[in-house]
């Protein structure tokens, strides 16, 4: 460490009262221990290989591919079916039946029998059935404009235009992308010895990182056989461009709420990474780097397109609030003192700009951060020390927990939602209280409910009784009080929103784990679903044995035009 560095012992971290604050969940863009950033510099250092084994497509582009990735001491290969569907069946929701491709990431070899099982399967996603050999299985939609434009201009031996290329900023779009055991593919505990992928999603990651290699396989291939010997290879700088799409919608929200361990483990990581930044000098150099990533940012949120009107104003307001921040930064920011000196500045603008800055400020400062992607992983025990007394656990309550014991859910707006699994997918819903069919059948995603109702109960109890006494008494609380005095150990602890509020906006919980995975480009088609991309910006897999590659792809910004002519296919 330089003469300017502290270590974590004497860096604090920000309040979680700040941090786990929704509407700051809802701001937060990716950065560099986010999983998709952490796992390109595993693939660059540990010279991981990508070959593509089989490529079994028909002319229109229909048929299966296969590719083989190889690590230090493991082969892996992904499995690609592109099938053709009518325009009426492209549909991004969970209810869909039919898309124009999906995928499977497999450990291990592949052979006839298992090649055969997978062609069978895949394609039907959540009805297939699947051995432990599949890590992840997924599905995605075609983005028909970019898809169709892209083929049409270098069949022709013309590059595309960048201008609409900015519009999506991918060629294709998953919209669901699967782990973790569900429909019998491999439990995430045995990956948990597995040096490739050990860490969260980090499987998921690598898949839709292949699928991206494998988008600009196909527009190429097509392009071929649409133009022969007039067809011309995807600019570079376009192809890294192009990331992969994202449709999110409510499904991903509960997560957060049943693994608080995970989640209270992610945002610490991530607040050591703050600490560890606010603590290095602000010098010359720094300010002009930073000055640069903020400039990045603009230009990045101009070329963002979203139909969300709110989304659109706060990209404008962020926008203007960095743009006043680059000219006024040498006067209001101290030069040979630390950043933390200059938060309160910093503090005077919007929440989506005060996030822009603390991604900008971690990029800035590698060495202090890196390492802290190991940090990302947790065990989700939850325990308690039953003979502390319950008035220990009311001041515990007290201090971490207030924003649940202030909330009156006598009120209907404090009770207005309940969650609940549809009949068909096994999809999270969400239906109003008193009005919608399901109330019956509510999953227990009301930990702020929950925990009002266990706080007034314990303060109606002998306050010097122990709590095992006390759960001996009321047994219904035993499985809130394991979590909230596991979570109260915690730096960050909960998530500090009552999701059962009339104004609690699910899109805010969506945003947070996105920006953990890596994405970019936040879409809002509503308040219960967003588009985003991943992998915009990123190295190309070509790229990654360069070990000075340029690793920025923070803010991705479109390429200038005269793109660099590329040799025809």
């Amino acid at each position: 460490m330089d003469a300017h560095e502290t270590t974590d012992i004497n860096t604090s971290l920000r309040d979680a009262d700040i941090v786990m604050a929704p509407e700051r969940l809802g701001a937060m863009h990716q950065n560099r221990i986010s999983f998709s950033r952490s796992l390109i510099r595993k693939m660059a250092r540990q010279k991981w290989q990508l070959t593509r084994t089989q490529w079994q497509l028909n002319p229109l582009g229909f048929g299966y591919v296969v590719y083989q990735l190889t690590t230090v001491k493991n082969s892996y290969h992904l499995v690609v079916f592109c099938d053709e569907i009518n325009d009426t069946e492209r549909n991004d929701r969970v209810i869909a039946e039919k898309w124009d491709v999906t995928f499977a990431l497999i450990m291990g070899d592949l052979d006839e029998q298992l090649m055969a099982q997978l062609r069978a399967n895949v394609p039907l996603q959540e009805a297939g059935r699947f051995r432990n050999k599949v890590l992840v299985l997924g599905r995605a939609n075609k983005s028909v404009r970019v898809f169709s434009h892209l083929v049409t201009n270098l069949a022709k031996g013309e590059q595309p235009l960048p201008d609409l290329l900015a519009e999506a900023g991918y060629v294709l779009r998953t919209t669901a992308v699967y782990g973790n055991g569900k429909f019998g593919i491999a439990d995430f505990k045995l990956l948990e010895t597995n040096t490739d992928f050990r860490h969260s999603f980090s499987a998921q990651m690598c898949a839709v990182y292949l699928l991206r290699e494998f988008s600009l396989d196909w527009v190429n291939y097509l392009a071929k056989q649409v133009g022969g010997d007039k067809a011309v290879k995807l600019d570079k700088r376009l192809r890294r461009y192009l990331g992969i799409g994202n449709a999110t919608g409510l499904g991903m929200a509960p997560y957060l709420v049943n693994h608080p361990c995970i989640v209270n483990q992610w945002m610490t990581a991530r607040e050591k990474a703050v600490a560890r930044v606010l603590s290095m000098h602000c010098d010359p150099d720094s300010q002009s780097s930073f000055c640069k990533l903020l400039d990045q940012a603009v230009k990045h949120l101009k070329q963002t397109k979203t139909i969300n009107t709110d989304q659109a104003e706060s990209n404008h307001k962020t926008m203007v609030e960095l743009i006043s921040i680059i000219q006024d930064l040498t006067v209001k920011v101290s030069q040979e003192r630390p950043w933390r000196d200059s938060l309160k500045y910093f503090h005077q603008f919007s929440v989506e700009t005060q996030e822009v800055v603390l991604s900008c400020l971690i990029e800035m400062y590698p060495k202090q951060v890196d390492e802290l992607e190991e940090l990302m992983n947790a065990e989700e025990n939850l325990t308690i020390c039953a003979q502390k007394s319950v008035d220990d656990l009311i001041m515990l309550l007290k201090k971490k927990y207030r924003w649940a014991i202030d909330e009156d859910f006598s009120l209907p707006e404090n009770n207005y939602w309940f969650w609940y699994r549809s009949q068909d997918k096994e999809e999270p819903r969400l239906g109003v209280r008193g009005q919608e069919y399901g109330e019956e059948k509510e999953l227990p995603l009301d930990i702020g409910r929950q925990v009002n109702r266990f706080y007034f109960a314990l303060c109606k109890y002998a306050s010097k009784s122990t709590i095992a006494q006390f759960l001996l008494h009321y047994p219904q609380y035993r499985t809130i009080a394991r979590r909230v005095w596991t979570m109260a150990q915690g730096e960050m602890g909960e998530i500090q929103v009552n999701v059962l509020r009339q104004d609690a906006l699910p899109i805010h919980l969506l945003r947070c784990k996105l920006a953990i995975l890596g994405a970019t480009k936040f879409d809002p088609r509503s308040d219960r679903w967003v588009r985003v991309t991943f992998y915009q910006g990123a190295p190309l897999f070509s790229d990654l044995e360069l070990t000075e590659m340029n690793e920025n792809w923070l803010f991705p910004l479109m390429p200038c035009s005269n793109p660099v002519k590329e040799p025809k296919v």
